[in-house]
């Protein structure tokens, strides 16, 4: 053997080795934390242990490759078809869809309020004179036109001569915004000395300029329907000047209303109230008292509100309305009543017997439809002195958006805080912007229909209407008699002077349209589920699983990342001189001789021989043995 001083023998350092790694493994398996080392030792175990059906496929089929292959495929496609259902699931559920609920419901109904107009807009004292000189005018111009001779009742009017030597007569205004006819193809202005021309060929209209001469010509392919627009533009301009408008404010209910009779009671003055429109004359509105509301506790045509009205106009105006009868709208209190939109006409001499049915929507608001509840987050001001609806909404975009443009408000319309409506006495060109808006309101450049929600409640009104002949042949001189003798009025037609109107509910039952959320969190996380057990027979646990293997394969990453950039810190930094070994080995050595002397015996370790070497080989083998 030889001897070495100051060496480990080799089998102690093998020992020592060995110690630490166990000590090493034993702090490893104490640990409160077990880690993975690399990311195979990890999905390893994810695979092995998880309780998701297919993953221990990856693991124990890892000696066939084909296997292998096989199953990852077939994983990760199951995986991919999975999400996909995941992915129509969240689109379907951020759609926000929603559930349409139709309830019935039986209950004393609150009786709608009900509108009804005379049809007849009246020569109101205040603005009499204008309006005779505005008819003497009309007369004249279609004369001109048309060759026809309108005959006017008889009136205290100023000549026309009178009325052409003031520039700023009615007179004035009107021959700027004269009526005329011109061509259909390229409506250039009829000359004055032209020759006859079939009246087929020209179209009538009146021209509206601007304060730059710029003008257009607001055309019609019908003569009354230019005329009657051309007359309510000058009437409303007439209409506009008056200062105060209650001056307009001539009711005359008893005149127009012979009998009122709600649940068979008599109707008083507390039940109605009145206003003025400006083309449909005196309205009076029912039942609009939010104080004492009529109720019906029976339907019925005995258990609602009847009406005989007058219809023989008289002191109206012929060009304004062409019809006769009444108009009457069925609609809800607080809300008001737009003859134009939700109206219809009864007719003179009828019985006109409207049916109601009620029916409420209410609407999910938020995330599921763009409806309001109030319309306070509505970019609209509203102008009227009701609770917000869609159509108010609308009208009050346009008066705006009038006020703004054209510097005044159009009469039809509530008037906005610090403006004033529209005059041609003071605001010269308002006509030509007027119709020059409403063609960009109509084509919704405004975006007043894009502004203006609908209401997340509303209630409505579905009627129909049942028509006969009122009075009878055989009792209409008695009924007339009788009307005759109450309401001291002298008819002069009896067949065209008065109409009945009967408004009740048809049954007691009234429909709820309601929604609700076709898809809420609970049924997302259920129908999730069911796709997760479809595709991987798992369950919650499952999920939790892969939520592990998530954050422990960010952990790794980190760790790993981390150790990377030690190693390359501890590559960066100096190392120490070539010799500095050698020297330290010397130190070491030179107090060892001041010491007692120590010798290492070191043993020459023979290796035994394998188990093939002690197998005889031949006679070569046995010789040697018999030599020793």
């Amino acid at each position: 053997g030889s001897v070495k001083a100051g060496k480990m023998p080799e089998g102690e350092k093998m020992r020592q080795c060995k110690q630490e790694e166990e000590q090493q493994q034993k702090e490893e398996r104490e640990g409160l934390i077990e880690f993975y080392s690399s990311y195979q030792e990890l999905f390893q175990f994810f695979c092995s242990n998880t309780t998701i059906h297919g993953a221990i496929r990856l693991v124990c089929s890892k000696k066939n490759k084909m296997k292998t292959a096989f199953w990852s495929v077939l994983f990760f496609l199951t995986f991919g078809l999975m999400y996909w259902q995941f992915g129509i699931l969240y689109r379907e559920y951020f759609s926000y869809p929603v559930n349409l609920n139709l309830n019935l419901n039986s209950d004393r109904l609150t009786f709608p309020a009900v509108t009804l107009c005379t049809l007849n807009p009246y020569r109101y004292s205040a603005i009499r004179k204008q309006l005779d000189k505005l008819d003497q005018i009309t007369q004249q111009t279609l004369l001109d036109l048309y060759d026809y001779n309108m005959s006017l009742p008889q009136s205290d009017w100023s000549t026309l001569s009178t009325l052409r030597r003031s520039s700023r007569s009615l007179l004035h205004h009107v021959q700027r915004h004269p009526l005329r006819r011109q061509k259909r193809d390229n409506l250039v202005n009829l000359p004055e000395n032209s020759p006859s021309v079939d009246k087929n060929d020209w179209k009538i209209g009146f021209v509206l300029c601007n304060e730059n001469n710029d003008c257009f010509h607001q055309a019609y392919s019908s003569g009354v329907d230019a005329v009657r627009e051309w007359y309510s533009f000058h009437y409303i301009n007439i209409l506009a000047q008056v200062p105060d408008a209650k001056a307009l404010d001539e009711s005359d209910f008893e005149n127009f209303i012979y009998a009122c009779r709600f649940n068979e009671a008599t109707c008083d003055k507390a039940n109605y109230t009145h206003f003025h429109h400006p083309l449909y004359g005196n309205c009076y509105t029912f039942n609009d008292n939010s104080s004492s509301l009529w109720t019906s506790s029976l339907p019925g045509i005995n258990n609602g509100l009847s009406l005989v009205v007058r219809t023989e106009q008289n002191d109206f105006i012929p060009l304004l309305s062409t019809v006769t009868g009444a108009r009457v709208m069925v609609h809800d209190q607080n809300e008001p009543a737009f003859m134009d939109d939700g109206g219809f006409n009864v007719r003179p001499g009828i019985e006109t017997s409207i049916s109601m049915r009620k029916e409420m929507t209410v609407r999910l608001g938020g995330s599921y439809s763009d409806c309001t509840e109030d319309g306070s987050d509505v970019p609209v001001q509203n102008l009227y002195s009701s609770r917000y609806t869609e159509q108010v909404c609308i009208r009050s975009c346009f008066q705006l958006n009038m006020v703004e443009r054209c510097g005044c408000a159009y009469y039809f319309y509530p008037l906005p805080d610090g403006a004033e409506y529209c005059d041609y006495t003071k605001h010269t060109a308002w006509g030509y912007c007027y119709y020059k808006l409403l063609a960009e309101f109509k084509a919704d450049v405004l975006g007043c229909f894009h502004k203006c929600r609908k209401p997340c409640k509303m209630t409505q009104y579905q009627l129909s209407a049942g028509y006969s002949r009122w009075p009878s042949a055989v009792s209409e001189d008695w009924v007339f008699y009788m009307l005759s003798q109450q309401n001291k009025y002298n008819i002069t037609s009896k067949r065209n002077g008065v109409a009945k109107v009967n408004i009740f509910f048809e049954e007691w039952n009234y429909k709820t349209n309601g929604e609700s959320p076709a898809f809420t969190v609970v049924t997302l996380l259920s129908q999730l589920g069911n796709q997760w057990s479809l595709w991987f027979g798992s369950s919650v646990l499952s999920v939790m699983e892969l939520a592990e293997l998530v954050l422990d394969f960010i952990a790794i990453t980190f760790i790993l990342a981390f150790r990377w950039f030690r190693s390359r810190q501890k590559l960066s930094l100096p190392g120490p001189p070539p010799n500095s070994q050698d020297n330290t080995a010397f130190q070491d050595e030179a107090p060892a001789l001041s010491a007692p002397h120590r010798f290492t015996v070191e043993a020459v370790v023979t290796t035994l021989p394998s188990y093939n070497s002690l197998e005889p080989r031949g006679p070569s083998r046995d010789g040697e043995l018999g030599h020793e």
